[in-house]
C-alpha cells in the first residue's frame, strides 16, 4: 500500500500551506500512522514561521522527520498523537506519541512512536514534548525539595515547569508574567503569581522561560547569593544585553543553559532520551495538565493558524490541532 498524505509545510517566512507528501508503503519494522491529534509549540514553531532560525543554529534546530530546510520550505513539528493502522502486532490500533511535523497519515520506524498510556487523553498527550523539556529543564537546574523557585515566562514551557516544580516537597514556587490573568493558570497549578515588578528577590533558582531578553535580566535581579539562574528561552537571532557589573560578581551568580537536545549531565547515563519521554508521557495522566491547552484548529485551517500564532499579541498556550 503506498499513497498521498497531507503535511503543513513553512513555504517562505510568514506563510504556510498544506502540500501532498507522499505514502510509501510501511516496511515490516515501521508503522503508518494516522494523526489524531498534534500540538503547537508556539515559542520554537512560530520563530521557525517567521524564518528566525540563525544560520548557525540551523542544524542543531532540525526536529525528527523534518524535511526541507530554514528558513523554507521546510516541514516541522513535533508534537504528533496517532492510531496505527498499520505495523507491528503489539502496536497495531494503539494511540502512540511521535515528534513528527504536522501531517495526516505518516510512516515511521516503529522505535520512533511510544504508546500513549490508556490513562492520559489524546488530547492531552500533545504536551508531551513540551512537558520533556520542562522535565529536562529542572534536571540542568538541579531543582530541590524546599527551595524558593522562581519561574519567568508562564507560556507552555514554564508553567510546565512550575507544574512540575511545585510538586517538589516543600518548594516555595512562584510563576513570573507580565499577563495578569496567569494568576489564574499558577493557582491551578498549585504556585505563587506575581508581575515582573512585585516578583520576589533572594531566589534558591531561577528559571528564565519568556523567551524575552529583560527576563533574563530580571531572572538575575531576583537570584539570592550564589545563586542558580537557569535559561531556557531561545532567542533565535534576536541579540541579548546584559548588565553584569552591579551585583552579579559579589553574589557569584551562576547561569547556566538548558536544551532538550540532550539529557541533563547527572540523568545522561541512565536516561536515555526515549525513557524520559516516556515518563513524561506518564505523567500527563494528572488532568491539572489540560490547563495548558488553549482551543482547537482544524489542520485544514493550520495556515491561518500558525500566522495569527506568530502575532506576539496572542498569548496563546498550546494550540491543539485537529484531524478529520
Amino acid at each position: 500500500m503506498s499513497g498521498t498524505a497531507r503535511a503543513f509545510w513553512v513555504v517562505a517566512p510568514g506563510q504556510g500551506a498544506i502540500r501532498p507528501a507522499p505514502l510509501a508503503a510501511p516496511g515490516p519494522d515501521e508503522v503508518l500512522v494516522r494523526m489524531l491529534a498534534s500540538g503547537i509549540s508556539r515559542g520554537t514553531e512560530t520563530l521557525v514561521y517567521r524564518g528566525g532560525v540563525p544560520v548557525s543554529q540551523h542544524q542543531a534546530m532540525r526536529c525528527p522527520f523534518q524535511e526541507g530546510d530554514f528558513p523554507g520550505p521546510v516541514k516541522y513539528g513535533y508534537s504528533a498523537v496517532g492510531e496505527v493502522e498499520t505495523g507491528p502486532a503489539a502496536l497495531l490500533g494503539r494511540r502512540v506519541f511521535c515528534l513528527h511535523p504536522h501531517q495526516d497519515r505518516f510512516v515511521v520506524p516503529a522505535a520512533a512512536v511510544l504508546p500513549v498510556p490508556d490513562a492520559v487523553p489524546t488530547r492531552r498527550a500533545v504536551l508531551a514534548a513540551n512537558l520533556e523539556t520542562a522535565l529536562n529543564g529542572l534536571w540542568d537546574a538541579c531543582a530541590l525539595p524546599g527551595q524558593h523557585i522562581a519561574i519567568i515566562g508562564a507560556g507552555v514551557v514554564g508553567g510546565l515547569v512550575a507544574a512540575l516544580a511545585a510538586r517538589l516537597p516543600g518548594a516555595a514556587v512562584t510563576l513570573i508574567d507580565r499577563n495578569p490573568a496567569r494568576a489564574d493558570l499558577a493557582r491551578a497549578l498549585g504556585c505563587g503569581f506575581a508581575s515582573p515588578a512585585a516578583a520576589p528577590d533572594d531566589q534558591d533558582l531561577v528559571i528564565q522561560a519568556s523567551g524575552a531578553a529583560d527576563g533574563l535580566a530580571l531572572a538575575l535581579r531576583l537570584a539570592g547569593v550564589e545563586a542558580t539562574v537557569l535559561d531556557m528561552s531561545w532567542y533565535g537571532d534576536r541579540p541579548v544585553t546584559l548588565r553584569l557589573g552591579e551585583a552579579f560578581h559579589a553574589r557569584r551568580l551562576t547561569i547556566r543553559a538548558s536544551q532538550v537536545g540532550q539529557v541533563a549531565p547527572a540523568q545522561r547515563p541512565r536516561w536515555p532520551h526515549r525513557r524520559r519521554l516516556a515518563l513524561a508521557l506518564d505523567l500527563l495522566a494528572d488532568p491539572v495538565y489540560d490547563h495548558f491547552l488553549d482551543g482547537d484548529s482544524a489542520f485544514s485551517e493550520l495556515p491561518d493558524t500558525m500566522a495569527r500564532l506568530a502575532d506576539d499579541a496572542v498569548g496563546a498556550l498550546c494550540r491543539l490541532v485537529l484531524y478529520p
